[in-house]
């Protein structure tokens, strides 16, 4: 089928479907879309709350737990460890399927009178590691988000296979890091940006790779013993280096102002895509045929992922969130694990196939319109049927969702193949990662049809400002772990814990300013502006090619051949 342009019904903006496009779709048995790529990307992202946490009660064993869903919300929330217990059925809550009302309309009802997951977390995680989200197999980690296989870990985001590291974001197989992001196979290494790979014992770098013992420096290759991108002898390095003492929150400041203004010389490295083949969009790695992806590793013929990180990842497009080991994936947002044949359904995974329109499916496979389903085939709005009632009884749902769509209040239409409505959505836009990428104004998710949910009030006892913290690391006691300490930047108040004490102390390392919130809020706001793309001419070639970097923030850039030739 040749290419075809459409009008999004959200955004009116002409859009592109390719030939090879409506190879997939054919391939996985939807129809075309009808919201243009940008606006699906924003739909799913407003099911997907990572950063905010509140205090409610279980619903089943009524102890007050944090929970990824407001207070305020009308949705039954269960603890981890009572969601995947034994000591409750999700088929109690099945229901016979009514064709007089929109689909859309009778999922919302079931949505929220089926028990939810409070934070998405497995099992060894809940037990180990409670004060985390969207995260699995970690031990002994604390506000992690987004994360997997990490231990002694805390305060980051998209964090795997890390050890004993603090304030690092989008940090894979790294250890004693901090205060980092982009970070790649690195030991022993404090303040690294942009991509950093097989380093050691490295300090304030922006795109090195396989460095040692190196500050302050930009554009390194197998380098080791430099000083602000200046060679110096193993003696001197170390002289020069005991004369930055970054115990000191002073010395750190004005290091790492330094080696940022020494960053700022040096023509950054204009894409992030390692053994990347054929591929588009930015951060790519390890990948082959993968077009418009961002943040992607180990993908093959795909299309519109987002936070895809282990692989193996084939024939998905448009999926936001998880990964690992996922095939014929559709329009879905954090699912995977040992997947396929999975359409329009949020947080689901685990041994899954053949699910549509289904939220939590862990386990099991022909899922349409589930809700907390653990294990089971052939259900429908939680309620089992045999193989043949089951796929009669799919096929006139169907139907009956393009003979009687749900319209939402912007007269949007959602007919068989569209993602869930954001209107039924348990968070606000402004709580979900939504609003990172498309941020709205109250009043625009309001006349939307979206809902805002207003910042939860919490009363804190300050013992003690920021300014008003030692200096120096050396200067700290025991005692710090009993204060309440000011943000300076959003002024709530924040507790030093045991393991991040010891670690500073052990890393010589001062106490942080901001809250953790605002810590990793810094990190991933700075990643969402590196994933935007642009045309650029290269400063040494003329030739045009796409980077991470304006014009306004990078005047004078390499296109990735003349970066090689220059830098590697």
């Amino acid at each position: 089928m040749n290419s075809e342009t459409k009008n999004c019904q959200n955004c009116k903006q002409n859009f592109v479907i390719e030939s090879a496009d409506f190879d997939f779709y054919k391939k996985i048995d939807v129809p075309p879309p009808t919201f243009c790529p940008d606006c699906r990307f924003q739909r799913r992202l407003a099911f997907f709350n990572v950063f905010n946490l509140y205090r409610r009660p279980c619903g089943l064993c009524k102890k007050e737990i944090i929970s990824m869903y407001s207070p305020g919300v009308p949705h039954i929330v269960y603890c981890p460890s009572c969601w995947w217990s034994d000591n409750w059925d999700p088929l109690e809550y099945g229901k016979d399927y009514d064709f007089s009302r929109p689909f859309f309309e009778q999922f919302k009802e079931l949505f929220q009178s089926v028990p939810l997951l409070g934070l998405s977390l497995d099992i060894p995680t809940s037990l180990q590691a409670p004060f985390n989200n969207h995260a699995g197999h970690l031990k002994n980690c604390y506000l992690l988000f987004h994360a997997d296989r990490t231990q002694d870990c805390a305060y980051g985001f998209d964090v795997f296979d890390g050890k004993s590291s603090f304030d690092t974001t989008l940090a894979t197989l790294s250890e004693l890091c901090y205060d980092s992001m982009h970070s790649y196979r690195n030991s022993r290494c404090i303040g690294l940006r942009s991509q950093v790979t097989e380093s050691l014992d490295c300090i304030f770098l922006k795109d090195c790779m396989n460095c040692q013992n190196c500050f302050g420096s930009a554009n390194l290759r197998n380098k080791k013993y430099y000083f602000f991108n200046k060679p110096y002898t193993k003696e001197e390095y170390f002289t020069e280096l005991k004369k930055w003492d970054l115990g000191s929150y002073t010395t750190y400041q004005k290091a790492k102002k330094l080696a940022e203004e020494n960053w700022g010389k040096f023509s950054p490295k204009p894409t992030m895509d390692e053994f990347a083949i054929n591929s588009s969009g930015s951060h790519v790695f390890e990948s082959k045929n993968c077009k418009d992806c961002f943040e992607v590793v180990g993908a093959q013929d795909s299309k519109y992922l987002f936070m895809i990180n282990t692989s193996p990842i084939k024939d998905c497009y448009d999926v936001s969130s998880w990964g690992n080991n996922m095939q014929l994936v559709y329009d879905s947002c954090n699912v995977g694990e040992y997947i396929s044949n999975v359409k329009f359904s949020n947080e689901t995974g685990i041994n899954a196939y053949h699910i549509e329109y289904s939220k939590l499916a862990t386990g099991g496979s022909y899922h349409f319109g589930t809700v907390s389903m653990k294990k089971g085939n052939y259900v429908i709005f939680n309620k089992k049927y045999t193989e043949d009632e089951f796929k009669k009884l799919r096929a006139k749902i169907i139907a009956h969702m393009n003979e009687m769509p749900y319209i939402d209040k912007k007269e949007r239409v959602y007919k068989y193949g569209e993602f869930f409505p954001v209107e039924i959505s348990p968070f606000g836009y402004n709580e979900t990662m939504a609003q990172k990428f498309f941020p709205l104004s109250k009043e625009e998710i309001v006349s939307n049809g979206y809902t805002w949910r207003e910042e939860e009030k919490r009363e804190y006892v300050i013992t003690k400002k920021a300014s008003e913290l030692p200096d120096h690391i050396n200067q700290v006691s025991s005692d710090i772990l009993k204060e309440t300490i000011e943000c300076e930047a959003c002024g709530k108040g924040f507790r030093i814990i045991q393991m991040e004490l010891d670690f500073l102390k052990k890393m010589n390392l001062p106490l942080p300013r901001q809250c953790p919130f605002c810590r990793i809020g810094n990190k991933v706001n700075q990643w969402v502006k590196n994933l935007r793309v642009f045309k650029r001419v290269c400063s040494k070639c003329s030739a045009e090619f796409e980077t991470n970097y304006p014009k306004e923030e990078v005047d004078y850039i390499f296109c990735k051949k003349c970066y090689q030739n220059e830098v590697v």
